[in-house]
């Protein structure tokens, strides 16, 4: 049987795909079984009801390409129905597509999409790209952008593609992620490495931000300075370190709050970002490198940002040629 036939109301013999070699079956279940609570998953394994070629397993043991899993019969809790995903949006996303192979799509994420649904978001990058993609059984993130931030974003097709990129990441290895921002005020030239440890916190409100603090994870940014304008400078970042709000938080913890960030900025930058014309956050993932996991042929993508943050450029006194 295969995924696509699964009913979990039966008990199911599913043959592993080459996409899912190597994977824990804890995390194949999961996947497998969406919406289903851990503790559900991992007493299936333990009371030996999940079984591996007729054999059982533990929650760490790794399944390979043609294999049968066993999977018992459970109930799992009603899920919304992901929505379609209207033509204006297809057609944006399809439009977005910057670099697609047999094992990746690079996509430049447009600003306010989030990358992900939840949290009240029903439809995100990757359930919009798998509503597109229906043959596709296999479409994961390898990594993420805030909402309101735009840019360059990679999706994996096969997992092997995924555990390479993101073993990239984790290493802080063999990918660079480089971002524009534009940001308030006169940036000093002669910073070009920013190491503010951050922590994820809370306001009273409830809102949860991110702040410099001894007691935070280290963190690395590298900046460049492209150009200055009046009131603003644009600013080349490489998060070496890829923590929640990391080159926003930076950027403030030197003096410079990123063009239309709502969450950072106080009552005077607002205001000035209202007066310039500026309406969105000021940040783009514009290039990405990396060495292509398929065949290890070295990739530079790059993705300008739209007319609009182009716009704020412009407004702002900052010159972009589009090649830095």
């Amino acid at each position: 049987m295969s995924r696509e036939q699964f009913d979990p109301a039966k008990v199911s013999l599913i043959t592993v795909g080459e996409e899912n070699d190597g994977q824990r079956i804890d995390n194949f279940l999961l996947t497998l079984l969406k919406g289903a609570p851990k503790t559900l998953v991992y007493r299936i394994i333990r009371k030996g009801e999940v079984r591996l070629n007729k054999g059982r397993v533990k929650a760490d043991s790794r399944i390979a390409s043609g294999d049968i899993v066993r999977v018992p019969p459970v109930r799992l809790p009603e899920q919304n129905e992901v929505p379609d995903v209207s033509p204006k949006l297809q057609q944006i996303l399809e439009a977005s597509i910057v670099y697609e192979d047999a094992g990746l799509i690079a996509v430049n994420k447009p600003h306010g999409l989030a990358v992900h649904g939840g949290s009240g978001v029903s439809l995100g990058l990757i359930e919009a790209l798998r509503k597109l993609r229906p043959d596709h059984s296999f479409l994961e993130l390898v990594h993420r952008l805030d909402r309101d931030t735009s840019g360059l974003i990679l999706v994996a097709k096969k997992r092997s593609v995924l555990t390479a990129l993101q073993q990239m990441l984790v290493n802080k290895k063999g990918i660079r992620k480089q971002y524009l921002a534009l940001v308030h005020g006169q940036w000093d030239e002669g910073v070009r490495d920013v190491k503010h440890p951050l922590l994820r916190t809370e306001r009273q409100s409830g809102e949860r931000i991110v702040v410099v603090s001894q007691e935070g994870k280290t963190c690395h940014t590298r900046t460049r300075l492209l150009s200055s304008g009046r009131r603003y400078s644009l600013i080349e970042a490489e998060p070496v370190t890829g923590r929640t709000h990391q080159i926003r938080v930076h950027s403030l913890a030197e003096g410079h709050v990123i063009a239309g960030d709502e969450k950072y900025s106080d009552k005077t930058e607002k205001e000035l970002d209202r007066d310039y014309g500026v309406r969105r956050l000021c940040l783009h993932a514009w290039r990405l490198s990396f060495r292509n996991p398929l065949d290890g042929e070295q990739l530079t993508l790059q993705a300008l940002p739209d007319q609009e943050m182009l716009e704020a450029f412009r407004q702002a006194g900052c010159e972009f040629g589009g090649d830095v």
